[in-house]
C-alpha cells in the first residue's frame, strides 16, 4: 500500500454523496481496488491511487465544481473517529489545537500544516500539495473539514473566520461566501486560515481530561502504527515539504529522524533513493504550486525554494520538470 493514506469512513461519506445523487456505485468505483476491499472496516485506510481515482469519478459523475466543498461540510467531529473524540474532551480550543497539530496525519497522512501566532492574530498555513486531486478539491475539502469541525467542536454554527485561498477566484465563489462568510480572499501566495488568538482560550463544554488522555494514548497508537509503515525517504518528504522554504540539509534531517547521516545514507541507498532528488523533488513542487497559484515575479519564487537568483532557478526548474517556469505558469 502506498504510505499516504485517507481514513476510509471520508471515502463511505463521499461514496453516499454521489450515490445519493443517483449515480451508480460500480462506475464510482472504476479503475480501483476498492470494490474488492473491505472499507467498512474500524481503522481500514485508503491509499492515494484509490483516493485520487475515486475524486476523479465522482467529479465526472456528478459534475460538480464544488464537490471538495461539499465532502468537507460532511465531515464532522463522528467523522474523524478517536481523534474527533479527543477534540471534544479537550479544556479549551488551545488544547484541541495542540492536538490536531500533533496527530493531524491520522486524518490525512499527506497534510503539512504550519501554526504561528503573530501579535493577537493565528494562523494556520496549508502546505499539502494536491498530487492528482486538482488543488481547488484539496483545498475546498480542507476548509470545509476545518470550519464544519471548529463550528461543532466550539457549539457556533455561525463561526466566520478569515479564509485565504491559494488560487483564483472559481465559478462558485459565492458558495465561498455562503459558507465561510465574506472574508474569503482568493488567490493568495499560500492558501491559509486566520483567527483572533482569544478563540483558543474558549472552553469546550465536555471537557474530560481522563478521558482525553485516554483518546491520546490511543492517537499516539495509531500514529506510531502509520509511521511505522513510512519508509525513510518518505519520511524525508513529509519533513522538507513541512519545513517549506528552510530545506534542512542531509545531517539535520537524519538528526531529525533519530538517525546517524551514515545510518540514513545507507536506508536511502536501501530505497534507491538520494537525498538530493528528495530535495529537488520538494523544491519543485513548492516553486510549481507558486508558479501556478501566485503571481509572486520569479525572483521572489526562485529566493523561496533556495535560489539566490531567478537565472539559476529557471535552470533548476528545467532540469526537474523538464518546463520552464513560464511554460507552467497560468497566463
Amino acid at each position: 500500500m502506498p504510505k499516504t493514506s485517507t481514513p476510509a469512513q471520508y471515502i463511505l461519506i463521499l461514496i453516499d454523496m454521489v450515490e445519493r445523487q443517483g449515480c451508480e456505485r460500480k462506475k464510482l468505483l472504476a479503475g480501483t481496488t476498492l470494490a474488492n476491499t473491505d472499507i467498512s472496516s474500524i481503522g481500514a485506510r485508503i491509499n492515494d491511487a484509490d483516493f485520487n481515482q475515486l475524486v476523479a469519478n465522482a467529479q465526472a459523475l456528478t459534475g460538480d465544481p464544488a464537490l471538495g466543498l461539499k465532502l468537507g461540510l460532511r465531515l464532522n467531529l463522528s467523522a474523524h473517529a478517536v481523534l474527533g473524540q479527543a477534540f471534544i474532551t479537550c479544556t479549551d480550543l488551545a488544547q484541541a489545537m495542540d492536538l490536531f497539530l500533533k496527530y493531524n496525519h491520522l486524518l490525512a497522512s499527506g497534510l503539512h500544516l504550519e501554526f504561528e501566532t503573530i501579535d493577537k492574530q493565528c494562523i494556520l498555513t496549508m502546505a499539502s500539495p494536491p498530487g492528482e486531486t486538482s488543488i481547488e478539491f484539496a483545498y475546498e475539502l480542507l476548509y470545509g473539514a476545518l470550519i464544519n469541525t471548529l463550528r461543532g467542536l466550539l457549539n457556533a454554527p455561525g463561526l466566520c473566520l478569515r479564509m485565504e485561498v491559494p488560487y483564483p477566484r472559481p465559478a462558485h465563489a459565492d458558495l465561498y461566501y455562503q459558507v465561510f462568510g465574506e472574508d474569503v480572499q482568493f488567490d493568495c501566495v499560500r492558501g491559509r486560515i486566520l483567527f483572533h488568538r482569544d478563540l483558543l482560550g474558549t472552553s469546550l463544554p465536555s471537557s474530560n481530561p481522563v478521558l482525553r488522555n485516554l483518546y491520546e494514548a490511543e492517537c499516539a497508537r495509531l500514529l506510531a502504527n502509520l509511521e511505522e509503515e513510512h519508509s525513510v525517504a518518505e519520511q524525508t518528504l513529509r519533513l522538507l515539504r513541512k519545513l517549506e522554504g528552510q530545506y534542512p540539509q542531509m545531517p539535520q534531517i537524519a538528526h531529525m529522524l533519530n538517525l546517524s547521516p551514515r545510518t540514513y545514507r545507507r536506508r536511502l541507498d536501501e530505497e534507491q533513493k538520494s537525498f538530493q532528488k528528495l530535495l529537488d523533488q520538494v523544491r519543485s513542487e513548492h516553486a510549481t504550486r507558486h508558479l501556478l497559484n501566485t503571481r509572486l515575479p520569479l525572483s521572489s519564487i526562485a529566493y523561496m525554494v533556495g535560489f539566490s537568483d531567478a537565472s539559476n532557478f529557471r535552470r533548476a526548474y528545467q532540469k526537474w520538470t523538464g518546463k520552464s517556469p513560464a511554460e507552467v505558469r497560468r497566463p
